[in-house]
């Protein structure tokens, strides 16, 4: 018998995106197996808005950074692409809208539109409904030990690192 291949498992996809007051938000994308191993990491360069479009953009400039410039950018670049990507804000689940792949944001709600997903709860996107049924027959991939927090300080530390060596 094979060993299954990365394109084989359920895939998540871990978005985050950091704030650097200097320099601007970059965003880092971690895609693993549904063990938590990871296949691959891409990160952005960091993105600034100048005055100009602060104003031109004034409340849609920050969902417009990360939706369109930092997630879509990052999900297009990456080659093992995830079955479900998942953010910590909520802000990032306008990126569903532009992709063809289900967005989750982590959430601490209960209610019935949540779904868990390891040891957390997931909100999806309300205009796509089914996103939320699909992930659940799914659902018995994902180890309920999984702790799906966990990926996203990986995601932080290898941005602070990727700035670090940049900045020298």
């Amino acid at each position: 018998m094979a060993a299954a291949t990365p394109h084989d498992q359920f895939r998540l996809g871990f978005l985050a995106a950091v704030d650097d007051a200097e320099r601007g938000i970059v965003g880092g994308l971690l895609i693993t197996n549904h063990f938590g191993r990871p296949l691959e990491f891409q990160c952005t360069m960091p993105v600034k808005a100048n005055r100009t479009q602060q104003i031109l953009f004034g409340p849609q400039l920050r969902p417009y950074v990360l939706t369109e410039l930092i997630g879509k950018t990052l999900l297009e670049k990456v080659g093992v692409k995830p079955h479900l990507v998942l953010t910590e804000s909520m802000d990032l689940l306008a990126l569903r809208d532009h992709i063809s792949v289900p967005v989750a944001s982590l959430t601490e709600s209960t209610d019935a539109q949540s779904l868990s997903l390891g040891q957390q709860r997931l909100r999806f996107h309300e205009s796509h409904s089914s996103d939320r049924a699909d992930i659940a027959r799914q659902s018995a991939q994902i180890p309920v030990s999984a702790d799906l927090k966990e990926p996203f300080e990986r995601i932080r530390e290898a941005l602070a690192e990727t700035m670090k060596s940049n900045a020298g």
